[in-house]
């Protein structure tokens, strides 16, 4: 990934193409306080509402955008996709982890601690696509349902799609008990998804592999993994995790060039 200084600072991925902006942030460069600190991005962590919106104002300004265009979501940590428009520019849609648009006045956004920003662009027909992928969202294939949206809503081409896949708790550090695992083993056989055991009925998920390999099975061909771990990188970004449950959210935002 490409780091940006901002401000705020936030980086990109160099293989999604052009023809698209998109920025995942950090939790840096805002105003929020404490734990919160500095640039939270979520209004349901008990953060004063006039932080937060200071903070999406400077995220918006990097993509040049305003908050009637920006789409936003009510993450449930499932598989539901919604095609999106102009006509629900700054709204939320309800129980949802995957937004697709092929409108130019739309950015797409989701908030993160942990879970995977998933990240798809289609340079020939136009369009994009975010997921947002937790241990739930993945063993529900949310990143290949969003990949499979775009294909039966605006005929993309499975090896048209380019994605990244954004900082998240990496297999390095997401250690989980016996029925994540269980859940994992009955998606994933060999793809590597299950690291060796770590203590008695535990194993260490790689939520990165498991996510590339769902996309992979949709025919998704160019993959970036950031390979960001946001439990190792606390200093950088909010980690669920590794703050215990007291912390802010980042913020990635997608949208095609007007």
């Amino acid at each position: 990934m490409i780091w940006h200084q901002g401000p705020p600072p936030y980086l990109t991925f160099a293989r999604l193409g052009q023809g698209q902006r998109h920025a995942v942030f950090t939790r840096l460069g805002g105003v929020s306080q404490g734990h919160l600190a500095s640039l939270n991005q979520s209004l349901m962590v008990a953060d004063d509402p006039t932080h937060v919106h200071e903070n999406q104002r400077r995220a918006q300004a990097v993509l040049h955008c305003v908050p009637e265009q920006v789409v936003n979501c009510q993450q449930v940590h499932g598989n539901h996709v919604a095609v999106v428009t102009a006509a629900d520019g700054g709204g939320v849609v309800p129980a949802t982890d995957g937004l697709v648009t092929a409108d130019p006045d739309v950015v797409l956004t989701m908030r993160y601690a942990d879970c995977v920003p998933v990240l798809l662009y289609c340079a020939t027909r136009g369009v994009v696509g975010l997921a947002h992928a937790g241990w739930r969202g993945t063993v529900q294939g949310v990143a290949a349902q969003t990949a499979l949206v775009m294909m039966e809503a605006f005929d993309c081409l499975p090896h048209e799609i380019s994605a990244g896949i954004g900082p998240s708790i990496g297999p390095c550090c997401y250690e989980v008990g016996p029925q994540v695992i269980v859940a994992f083993a009955t998606t994933f056989r060999d793809e590597g998804v299950i690291g060796a055991p770590t203590r008695h009925g535990h194993a260490r998920i790689d939520l990165w592999q498991a996510n590339a390999a769902q996309l992979r099975a949709v025919g998704v061909r160019s993959i970036e993994v950031s390979r960001y771990c946001t439990y190792c990188h606390r200093d950088t970004f909010f980690s669920h995790r590794g703050d215990c449950g007291r912390t802010g959210r980042f913020a990635v935002y997608l949208g095609l060039l007007p």
